[in-house]
């Protein structure tokens, strides 16, 4: 996996700035465990921290290329098809020093230019510093599993910093941690959204998901690489159903690759349970041994658990379940509240951005305990963004929402202070969000209104939710040096389930119905048929009661950060009256994720000392 970063400054001689990027670069220490290296010239600077997964003992980074041209590659990810790649590099006369998928991807490089990063099947973040173009590349997988920040320098240097995550940025003497009005609105518009490109901090950028970035003296240019296209599906539902099963098949053998142990997270859910079950057979067949699974749970949750529409049923006997079917070495990972309030600020420094309490935290344990046995996890994320899962693709009020589904129930702006609300717009910010959203989505002739919708609520589902389900997964695993795989993101299987009509996609009238019957020889039926059940979030009576009283705390500091945004009296009236405040989600992660968020923004402007503009 790895963490990256660099410098480009077209105003300055950079060799006499190494201690900058060997500051830069240590931040990403925790992305990259096992070894670092920094290469300076005189107008770039490239760190590379580096989790080793695939040639061990090769593949070190920055990777710079033989015959003294100056190209200097850092690279986050994994290329799943670097096989194909190399034997088709080797056609073209390539010589290769290593087996690693880093060095297939800086000759990609050498031969095509910028036009390699189509090839590429994976999930990556990389920068290509080319001193014969004086130019920088900043590339990003289709789906955004990898993120890649970066900050333009002002008009006398002109370059750009960059970086995995913000830390890396913020390291940097130049870049203030600041906020502005538009990073107020993205922060309070629409939880669960992420506006593409946007980096919340004034100043500072992601690259968007399927695009790149180059970076030069004549300035920033950027280009699209990949986008969802709409077109007829011409297969019938057994074609269909054959297809996707192949694909998967296929897309878990290659995920599977490591020289280090592999393992699969399993929550019993339809999603994990195929993935895991793929795994576990392939292993098998080839004889590695059985596959490692791993579950999370809650202390007393058997005893607590109250089915509803969000969870209609306990994960942790489906887990097990599971793990019995496909014969896996199980491990559940439990959890009490003392667990999450002692790590509840470890989600903050590993986003560098405020989060929403409980599920991150309990994500961020889980991965702590899974890295104790393997470096490298399958997770099932993304299936229902793929195959309309969630219930705003099903629920007629959430599908017939004026703005982002999910975000239905309510807004944070009547907590606000009246002149922070009247600066930054919530609901016009929402709106133009929402409209831009819709803009991009790829239209097909012929679709009936219903159809219309729910391909335009699928747009929405991968482009906007799915982003900030793959932060957090990335994030959180890469702060213990866990490289976490997602086989329902490649770019293949969401380009030919993109087009499925959606009468296929819920084949046997059940959410998923496709994916169901992709997997029926996989599980058995009280599997198979198990219904959509959310990630389940703590329960425990003593986690509220501490969020409650962290809460109750923060309201007796009037000139606690937090209110320099938030206005005291409104937010104390409204918990008084209701200590899940007003609801910020159609889908609510928890009860205290309201609280955990304004906790968590607190401790966020205190510790980043963030200068709100």
């Amino acid at each position: 996996m790895c963490g990256i970063t660099g410098w480009v400054d077209f105003g300055r001689d950079l060799r006499a700035e190494r201690a900058t990027l060997e500051a830069m670069t240590a931040t990403m220490a925790c992305r990259g465990p096992d070894a670092g290296g920094v290469w300076c010239s005189a107008q770039a600077g490239i760190g590379h921290r580096r989790l080793s997964v695939v040639d061990l003992d090769g593949g070190a980074q920055p990777m710079r290329a033989a015959g003294g041209r100056e190209v200097v590659l850092t690279f986050s990810g994994e290329i799943y098809n670097f096989r194909e790649l190399r034997r088709e590099l080797e056609a073209h006369g390539h010589v290769f020093a290593t087996r690693s998928d880093t060095e297939v991807l800086l000759r990609g490089y050498l031969q095509w230019g910028a036009d390699c990063v189509p090839r590429l099947n994976g999930m990556f973040a990389f920068a290509v510093w080319d001193g014969n173009r004086q130019e920088l590349l900043l590339a990003r997988d289709r789906l955004g599993v990898k993120p890649l920040y970066y900050a333009p320098l002002g008009p006398a240097e002109r370059g750009a910093l960059f970086g995995s995550e913000p830390k890396a940025i913020l390291a940097h003497p130049q870049f203030r941690a600041e906020i502005d009005s538009e990073g107020i609105a993205e922060l309070f518009s629409q939880a669960g959204t992420r506006t593409p490109g946007q980096g919340i901090y004034r100043g500072m950028a992601e690259v968007r998901p399927g695009c790149t970035v180059r970076i030069g003296r004549d300035g920033e240019h950027h280009a699209v690489y990949w986008r969802l296209e709409s077109r007829e599906h011409a297969d019938d539902l057994p074609t269909t159903v054959g297809t996707v099963r192949d694909l998967l098949t296929d897309i878990v053998e290659r995920q599977l690759v490591a020289d280090v142990p592999v393992c699969s997270l399993l929550s019993g859910g339809l999603d994990s349970s195929v993935v895991a079950a793929l795994a576990a057979r392939t292993l098998q067949d080839s004889y590695r041994g059985k596959l490692a699974t791993f579950s999370v749970d809650f202390a007393g949750s058997a005893a607590t658990f109250r089915p509803d529409r969000l969870r209609p049923s306990h994960d942790e006997p489906f887990a097990r379940a599971a793990a019995e079917h496909i014969d896996s070495r199980h491990t559940t990972v439990t959890l009490d509240a003392d667990d999450l309030v002692a790590a509840q600020w470890s989600p903050l420094a590993a986003h560098d951005l405020p989060t929403m309490g409980d599920m991150f935290t309990s994500m961020y344990l889980l991965f702590r305990r899974v890295r104790e046995q393997s470096t490298v996890a399958l997770s099932g994320e993304s299936a229902d963004e793929v195959f309309g899962g969630y219930p705003w693709y099903h629920v007629p009020a959430l599908l017939a929402a004026t703005g982002m589904p999910w975000a239905a129930a309510g807004s944070w702006e009547p907590l606000l202070r009246p002149d922070v609300a009247a600066r930054v717009r919530l609901g016009e910010y929402a709106a133009d969000s929402y409209a831009q959203a819709r803009a991009e989505v790829p239209r097909l002739s012929g679709e009936n209104p219903q159809e219309r919708r729910i391909r335009e609520v699928l747009y929405l589902g991968l482009t906007r939710w799915l982003p900030e389900l793959l932060d957090r997964k990335d994030r959180l695993s890469m702060a213990s040096g866990l490289e976490v795989r997602v086989p329902f993101c490649d770019h293949r299987l969401v380009d030919y389930v993109w087009n499925v009509p959606w009468a296929m996609k819920e084949a046997g009238g059940i959410e998923k119905g496709l994916l169901r019957a992709a997997a029926a020889d996989l599980l058995p039926p009280d599997l198979l048929g198990r219904r959509k059940s959310i990630y389940p979030g703590a329960a425990d009576p003593a986690y509220r009661n501490a969020i409650d009283a962290q809460l109750r705390a923060l309201l007796g500091q009037p000139a606690a950060p937090l209110f320099a945004l938030v206005d005291h009296a409104r937010l104390a009236a409204a918990y008084a009256e209701n200590p899940g405040l007003p609801g910020f989600m159609a889908v609510q992660p928890s009860s205290t994720a309201p609280a955990a968020f304004l906790l968590d923004i607190n401790e966020w402007l205190r510790q980043y000392d963030i200068r709100i503009r």
